[in-house]
């Protein structure tokens, strides 16, 4: 008999080969890694992208205008695109849209600057199909800017995406009818610590955040919106029944939560149009430039929800008597009684002991405190806090 005599290592490293071929994989393939740094290599990378893939993208400017259809992550296993260094965000800038991914899933952007895109700044949608939605995208720490600047041009804009996340976002200067973040037909997502900033009066048919189109079920917290556009949120607005997702859902919005919020300026920060119940609370808002909230209807289509079941409670309203119209603009074919006022601090700058008589609202407002200073830190500044010797700690943004 012949016997064969195999080195001791090379025995061994054939054994732990069958053991690793025959077992349950237990160790997790390390994602495929994409460097680029110039716009040819980026193209190609998006058209190549596989879940797991993470391109990230070297500091400098590239031509924007960037498409792609199709991206499709895994939930543990995103495609992410990103900026190679957090600390220097890659610009792309120019082109009809900075970025837009149509029919995608568990895609991230994150760490980009993005700015003077004639049409959207960020643009993702469901590639016009109303029953697959784009599912589990993110979009973190992105800059958006100089968007439009004409028309309705939105910083992001999002239709047909159900389960996203927009975090440490910030948008400045969008289109004059424009949005800072359009929501049309999405569903189940957050808006958290972001800034939404324009120029006084430059966007006076805009607005900050709007969701509408059969948008239901999205939280917008710990924002700032400083001049956010006419309405700094509109919570509902009008769409056409073609572009409503899903078909024919019955109202414009639903179940929208604004909460932990500043607002600075704007003609009203708060809009519930043709939606179905919302809720506005713990926000400090500062010096409106007409009124605090409306109640409007704008989607006259039967079998359409009117505007209804709106809570408001919590907030801290500090407003100029010169500045106001009216605390609460009411228009018609909407339920303004069915509102509910709760436990909101208002204060009357230029004339304190007026600021009950100031503020008329539908229906009787339950627990309201009126006229005592909150001792904001420093308004002027930009500084909405409320000073340590403050009497209104509970009312507003939570501050702990």
């Amino acid at each position: 008999m012949i016997r064969r005599h195999f080195p001791t290592g090379t025995l061994q490293s054939a054994v732990a080969l069958l053991l690793l071929l025959l077992s349950p994989v237990t160790r997790s393939v390390r994602a495929a890694e994409v460097n680029v740094s110039d716009r040819t290599a980026l193209v190609k990378a998006l058209q190549q992208a596989t879940p797991g893939t993470t391109i990230r993208i070297a500091p400098g400017t590239y031509r924007g205008g960037l498409d792609a259809t199709g991206l499709k992550g895994e939930k543990d296993k995103p495609i992410v695109i990103a900026g190679a260094d957090p600390k220097q965000p890659p610009v792309l800038e120019g082109g009809n849209g900075g970025i837009h991914l149509s029919g995608c899933s568990h895609v991230e952007i994150r760490d980009l600057h993005i700015t003077g895109a004639t049409g959207n700044g960020v643009n993702i949608d469901d590639g016009g199909d109303r029953n697959t939605p784009s599912r589990g995208i993110v979009l973190r720490r992105l800059t958006v800017t100089n968007i439009g600047p004409e028309g309705n041009r939105d910083g992001i804009k999002m239709s047909g995406v159900d389960g996203f996340t927009i975090d440490g976002c910030h948008v400045e200067r969008w289109g004059s009818g424009g949005s800072a973040i359009d929501f049309v037909g999405c569903h189940e997502g957050v808006v958290e610590n972001c800034v939404f900033t324009h120029d006084a009066g430059a966007a006076a048919q805009g607005s900050g955040v709007q969701n509408k189109g059969g948008s239901r079920g999205i939280t917008i917290r710990r924002c700032r919106f400083t001049n956010a556009g006419s309405r700094a949120v509109n919570a509902g607005g009008s769409t056409g029944l073609e572009f409503m997702r899903p078909e024919n859902p019955g109202f414009e919005a639903k179940d929208i939560t604004v909460e932990d919020c500043y607002f600075t300026g704007s003609a009203a920060p708060v809009a519930f149009v043709g939606v179905d119940g919302a809720v506005f609370q713990r926000n400090t808002i500062y010096r409106p430039t007409r009124w605090v909230l409306r109640i409007l209807q704008e989607n006259q289509n039967p079998g359409y929800a009117a505007c209804r079941n709106g809570v408001f409670r919590e907030n801290l309203i500090v407003f100029h008597a010169s500045d106001l119209s009216t605390a609460a603009n009411v228009g018609g074919s909407t339920e303004p009684q069915s509102f509910r006022f709760e436990k909101n601090a208002w204060y009357c700058v230029d004339s304190p002991t007026r600021t009950q008589s100031l503020v008329r609202l539908p229906v009787a407002e339950v627990g309201g405190v009126y006229g005592t200073d909150p001792m904001l830190k420093d308004p002027a500044a930009g500084d909405l806090a409320k000073g340590k010797e403050s009497s209104l700690k509970e009312y507003g943004v939570s501050e702990k």
